[in-house]
């Protein structure tokens, strides 16, 4: 291991005069640590869910859920007919769980990649273009903009964030970090438009027209505040991950001594560089092949009202499969030259070692799946978002605090709910005609919500993608569990909370346009 190495994870530094944040956050992964596995918590979880939905169901709730128009009522889940269907759902429910996929088939083609050396040679020359202060910044930009391609960031930009650090000589949980507060905590940033635009559109709209039924919603409404929003969050996230949390990671994480990094960030051999060239070349092909067939409005890659970029367009449900062909081929052109991959046995081969470090990704997946599918049946999540958006209501605050107490609930209500979607399909139809009542526009409402929605997913235990970010984190450092996970995020969430926020006023405040064809003031009377 390179001296860099050791000074960020081999040898912790003498004990040194503790801040209150640093004992606060020693205080949460001390005590997250202590917690059973996480398969093991998702499983008491579940138990505690189905014990509290036969205590719930027995109270009678006058609260109205927005979506069916129906009086709240908890389903008690401990009743014989329930459990019989939960269980002979559960492999299903398992199967279909929806991060699985995702993961499994993105980290084939990444396994592939990493194993022919394409990876290495991609990050020796990626190293030696961006100067070192600057690379903590490029990973939160890169982990901003992966929004545009759903989901995969996470099992791409946030690992590659890992090897990247580590690769520099710097502590790869930093990394790890860094490249999550992006993809993550960024995800309602982006510098182009995404399929999340139409998708919370959609919701917007709908709960307008209840107000004010000829009221549209353009999808684009909030794009010029998520545009900026994409270097602001670069900023916010160099700033914590260079002076709070790499020095407090460099202080009390240690990472273990055998991780296998290629240590030699100078040397290219004949065979690297002519792979490749051709690797590149082969890659960018194979982009503009798609970008061609992707152009033409008749494009089988378009949905039938010729978007490309909406939930329902082919491109869309095909970019974990791209992006499986995309990192698979070009890693085969590469490992032919190098001599890595002799035969297809050795690409088949590469895919299976890099199941290995996924098994214990997928028992968490499988006790995550059986609970989420438990506490949404159960609609326990449905009542906590409406109990806290009768408090924030019954406040009645003047604008400037509501927006602030809209982005402070979603914050809350993201702890129990994971689903984007779901969450503004319950809280925005109540929120959105009560702020056009006092002159606040659904646009502006909606932006409030983005902001507390992505500043807090990366905290979220209900966040989809959180027991795989545990089994990152333990790669470098076997000791790390949820409480690590929690302490290291933590700190970006509440600056990205109080500093998008802050932004959002600002733009409020200065008048700048939230998007196309938006406003922020609703006209009364």
């Amino acid at each position: 291991m390179s001296s860099a190495h050791a000074e960020s994870g081999g040898n912790i530094p003498p004990k040194h005069r503790q801040s209150i944040a640093d004992r606060t956050l020693n205080f949460i992964e001390r005590n997250g640590n202590k917690l059973p596995s996480p398969a093991m918590l998702f499983l008491y979880c579940l138990a505690i869910t189905l014990g509290l939905s036969f205590v719930f169901s027995l109270i009678s709730f006058d609260m109205v859920d927005p979506r069916s128009g129906e009086t709240i009522a908890i389903t008690n889940l401990m009743t014989g007919d329930y459990l019989a269907s939960f269980l002979a759902s559960s492999v299903t429910t398992f199967t279909s769980f929806p991060p699985l996929g995702v993961v499994l088939v993105a980290i084939m083609g990444v396994g592939v990649a990493e194993s022919s050396g394409f990876i290495s040679t991609t990050l020796k020359k990626l190293l030696k273009m961006t100067p070192t202060k600057f690379i903590t910044p490029m990973v939160v930009l890169i982990g901003a903009i992966s929004s545009i391609a759903s989901d995969a960031g996470y099992v791409l930009v946030i690992p590659m964030g890992g090897i990247i650090f580590y690769a520099a000589g710097r502590h790869p949980l930093a990394g790890l970090a860094a490249a999550f507060a992006g993809v993550s905590g960024g995800f309602s940033a982006g510098l182009v438009p995404s399929a999340i635009d139409p998708l919370l559109q959609g919701f917007t709209q709908a709960a307008a027209q209840t107000y004010d039924p000829t009221y549209m919603v353009n999808p684009l409404s909030n794009f010029f505040f998520t545009f900026s929003s994409t270097f602001l969050v670069g900023v916010m996230g160099w700033f914590v991950t260079d002076k709070i949390v790499e020095p407090r990671l460099q202080r009390n994480v240690k990472i273990d001594e055998n991780i296998e990094i290629d240590q030699d960030l100078d040397t290219i051999s004949e065979d690297e560089a002519r792979g490749f060239r051709n690797a590149g070349l082969t890659m960018l092909g194979m982009l503009v092949a798609l970008t061609v067939i992707a152009i033409p409005e008749a494009s089988p890659l378009r949905n039938s009202e010729g978007l490309l970029t909406a939930f329902n367009a082919p491109l869309m449900g095909s970019i974990v499969p791209l992006i499986f062909l995309i990192f698979l081929i070009p890693s085969i052109v590469y490992g032919r030259a190098t001599g890595k991959f002799k035969n297809s046995g050795d690409v088949i081969n590469a895919m299976g070692e890099s199941m290995v470090p996924m098994t214990g990704y997928m028992v968490m997946a499988f006790f995550c799946a059986l609970f989420l599918k438990a506490f949404g049946d159960s609609n326990m999540g449905t009542l906590i978002a409406l109990s806290g958006a009768e408090v924030l209501q019954a406040m009645d605050m003047p604008g400037q605090f509501t927006i602030i107490g809209i982005i402070l609930l979603t914050c809350v209500v993201n702890l129990f709910i994971g689903s984007m979607s779901a969450k503004w399909a319950l809280i925005g139809p109540i929120f959105i005609p009560m702020l056009m009542a006092v002159g606040i526009s659904p646009e502006l409402a909606q932006a409030a919500y983005r902001v507390g929605d992505s500043a807090s997913n990366i905290i979220t235990p209900m966040l989809t993608y959180f027991p795989l970010i545990v089994i990152f984190f333990q790669r470098y450092s076997r000791e790390s569990g949820i409480g690590t996970v929690a302490s290291t995020m933590l700190p970006f969430s509440i600056v990205f909370l109080i500093g998008w926020t802050a932004f959002l006023l600002l733009f409020w405040g200065l008048g700048l346009p939230l998007g196309i064809a938006s406003t922020y003031a609703y006209p009364i009377g």
